[in-house]
């Protein structure tokens, strides 16, 4: 008999598959925001399916608070909002059923449902008050703000022979427009993969 929690990947394991798909891949966390007096803190994963890749290939964001977490678990809140937003990064480049990982959705499943409205718990910060759902708003702003800015030129990549050169232009043979970073070695045996974009 299947259960509820079947159909959903353990958080560790679409990291393995990631591993395993993309073997010189490269997954990069990073904290966007956080308040932790507040308890709460939103992450940014970046996932390449190749180490020297210039720009990622999925891009994803989590906000963990801990006020929605289990007495049990309290302590544990940064980290697990981190594997959280790696593993649903992962599964946009890489797709599974579901996108929730099985452990948050055990959460959902066995944890019982809190007597006061956490949306509407007012939290106290010096003079102002604001709700939940005011605080959800700003951080929503906040990431929207985020991808609205142009975006950071990055260094050339680099491969065994030095730094990378940036090409673009049109096929010859599609006629499709191309751009990326080639290898400089003037052996063409001896070239590295181009990394396209």
């Amino acid at each position: 008999m299947s259960g509820f929690l079947d159909n959903y990947e353990l958080a560790n394991d679409t990291i393995k598959r990631f591993r395993h798909e993309f073997p010189s891949g490269r997954i990069v966390a990073l904290i966007e925001d956080a308040n932790l007096s507040e308890g709460w803190i939103l992450f940014k994963a970046e996932i390449y399916r190749e180490f020297e890749d210039a720009v990622p290939s999925a891009v994803d964001y989590a906000y963990g608070n801990v006020a929605t977490y289990p007495a049990n678990m309290k302590k544990w809140f940064v980290e697990d909002t981190c594997t959280s937003c790696i593993s649903r990064a992962i599964k946009l480049l890489s797709p599974t059923e579901a996108r929730a990982s099985r452990e948050d959705m055990a959460r959902v499943e066995f944890e019982p449902t809190p007597t006061t409205d956490l949306w509407g718990t007012l939290t106290v910060k010096q003079t102002e008050i604001e709700t939940g759902t005011e605080h959800v708003g700003k951080v929503i702003a906040m990431v929207k703000e985020k991808l609205d800015e142009p975006a950071t030129p990055q260094p050339n990549p680099f491969c065994k022979h030095g730094e990378m050169l940036f090409k673009s232009g049109k096929s010859a043979k599609t006629g499709n427009p191309y751009q990326g970073y080639t290898c400089i070695s003037k052996n063409r045996d001896d070239q590295c993969k181009p990394v396209w974009l």
